[in-house]
């Protein structure tokens, strides 16, 4: 019984320690800037096809598909949000990501126009 119990568990911890490393091996993780949308955005459709609207947790980004959840964080004071891309851009040089207000609000970059941030998804795994 002792050495059931002992295969078994070995053969857990070897199974989620192989798990946990293949989502390791498609974590990225970089500091970027980003910056928010404009109230101006309110109500058009991104490029997905969805409607922008402040209150929920979204993200334009130039290369990652939509749908992708992205992990921000506020270097400066620990915040974070998790947004999900919905549109591209944005398209100002430099800038990696693009938050809707009320994200930034989230993280306490709302009011500064342009911050750094720490950004983190996993990529989809290639076949």
């Amino acid at each position: 019984m002792k050495v059931l119990l002992l295969l078994s568990t070995f053969l857990l911890m070897n199974f989620s320690i192989s798990f946990s490393n293949d989502k390791e091996k498609n974590l990225v993780q970089k500091q970027v800037r980003a910056t928010y949308y404009a109230s101006k955005f309110v109500g058009r459709k991104t490029s997905s096809g969805q409607v922008y609207t402040h209150d929920k947790f979204t993200a334009a980004h130039k290369t990652l598909p939509f749908g992708t959840e992205v992990t921000v964080v506020n270097p400066k004071n620990g915040k974070s949000v998790i947004v999900v891309v919905n549109d591209r851009g944005p398209f100002g040089k430099g800038l990696a990501i693009d938050l809707s207000q009320s994200a930034a609000r989230e993280i306490g970059i709302m009011g500064q126009g342009i911050a750094t941030v720490e950004i983190s998804y996993s990529l989809p795994e290639v076949e």
